[in-house]
């Protein structure tokens, strides 16, 4: 299994699209990180995506941007 870190804000449309299709699925799997209550995700999301932007699905290491590709890659490998 891969590890999956997803970076979100609380009050961001997009994140909590994701939010809760992991919930209506069942997706437990996921680390969450809300980059506004720790700043040292926000750093990192910067520092491994070279931006901040959410919601943010870190596979490995490597991130995916855009809650529909998220979406996607979750329904796809989980």
């Amino acid at each position: 299994m891969a590890e999956l870190e997803l970076f979100y804000k609380g009050e961001c449309p997009f994140s909590k699209k994701v939010l809760a299709f992991m919930e209506e699925e069942g997706i437990t799997e996921v680390e969450l990180k809300e980059i506004n209550e720790d700043l040292a995700a926000k750093d990192r999301l910067k520092e491994v995506g070279g931006k901040i932007q959410v919601p943010c699905l870190l596979i490995d290491g490597e991130p995916l941007y855009e809650s529909d590709d998220i979406i996607d890659w979750l329904r796809e490998s989980i």
